[in-house]
């Protein structure tokens, strides 16, 4: 698992996982329903993007998001929130 903490480390784990699996930023951004410049500035750190495109990226590269570190009551409201399929 990779630890990330600035959108810039998002954008070089993302390009990583990009150029592992042989796909270019257009074919990534079609995949994932996104336009070209949207993969330039992931990809460059850009701070400001939109979540719900970057877990589009994400879901597309076959990847997904885990958080660590938080209160049991947060990771434990979530899984019920999963389990009920809301």
């Amino acid at each position: 698992m990779t630890s990330i903490q600035s959108p810039q480390q998002l954008g070089n784990a993302l390009r990583a996982a990009r150029k592992q699996l042989g796909l270019t930023q257009p074919q990534l951004a079609l995949a994932a329903g996104v336009g070209v410049r949207f993969m330039v500035d992931l990809e460059a750190g850009k701070p400001t993007l939109r979540l719900e495109n970057v877990l589009r990226v994400i879901a597309a590269l076959g990847g997904e998001i885990q958080l660590s570190g938080l209160p049991a009551a947060v990771t434990d409201d979530q899984q019920a929130v999963n389990d009920h399929g809301a």
